[in-house]
Formats: structure tokens, C-alpha cells, sequence
């Protein structure tokens, strides 16, 4: 079982930034596919960003390239730095982990989600 724990979301002004992390509890870690998804009030879970488990790869959507950039750390940890924030990235923030994965966008080929960190961008 793997336990994710998100932080880092809060209020920020749209044009701020933020960090947002997961610390995933597994001594395997390196060897997860890990991403980030997100889900606002009424709307489906959208897909932000995954890495590869070696960190050396990484996925966006159009919506969020360029302004968000998913790292991960020997620690356990993988980041989601978002800048350029707007308003249309409200939303609950959650992190998923992935055994195996070919299709990183695909919510259902995670096996471990978080519990979420809200990030509201006001206008």
C-alpha cells in the first residue's frame, strides 16, 4: 500500500505561483510513474502532468505547458511548480501514483491517489 500526503496549495492572486508537493510513502518510489491531476467543482478529474520514474521524462497537457513543471527527488517527493496561475486552474489538486503505465494522462492507471490540496487563483 502506498500512502501519498499533498501540501503546498492555497490562495494566490492569478500571474502568482506556487509549489505544490507529495511525499509518497513506499521505499520503492523510483520505480512509480508519478502524476498530478486535477478537479474542479462539477468536472471531471483532468490530467496535469506525470513523470517517468527515473525522472527523466515528463508529460503536460496544452493547458498547463510551459507554466507548470513536475520534478521528483530521491526523498520520496514529487513537486508540481505552477506559475502563471489563472483563474481556470481552481481546482482540487491530487497525486497519483502508477506501477506501470503507457498512458500517463489516464486517471484509471494510477493505483494510489492522495487526498488532494485545494489551489484557488483569484482574478
Amino acid at each position: 500500500q502506498v500512502q501519498l500526503v499533498e501540501s503546498g496549495g492555497g490562495l494566490v492572486q492569478a500571474g502568482g505561483s506556487l509549489r505544490l508537493s507529495c511525499v509518497a510513502s513506499v521505499r520503492t518510489f523510483s520505480t512509480y510513474v508519478m502524476g498530478w491531476f486535477r478537479q474542479a467543482p462539477g468536472q471531471e478529474r483532468e490530467f496535469v502532468a506525470a513523470i517517468s520514474p527515473n525522472g527523466g521524462r515528463a508529460d503536460y497537457p496544452d493547458s498547463v505547458k510551459g507554466r507548470f513543471t513536475i520534478s521528483r527527488d530521491n526523498a520520496n517527493t514529487v513537486y508540481l511548480d505552477m506559475n502563471s496561475l489563472k483563474p481556470e486552474d481552481t481546482a482540487l489538486y491530487f497525486c497519483a501514483a502508477a506501477r506501470e503505465s503507457n498512458q500517463w494522462a489516464t486517471s484509471t492507471e494510477y493505483n494510489f491517489w492522495g487526498q488532494g490540496t485545494q489551489v484557488t487563483v483569484s482574478s
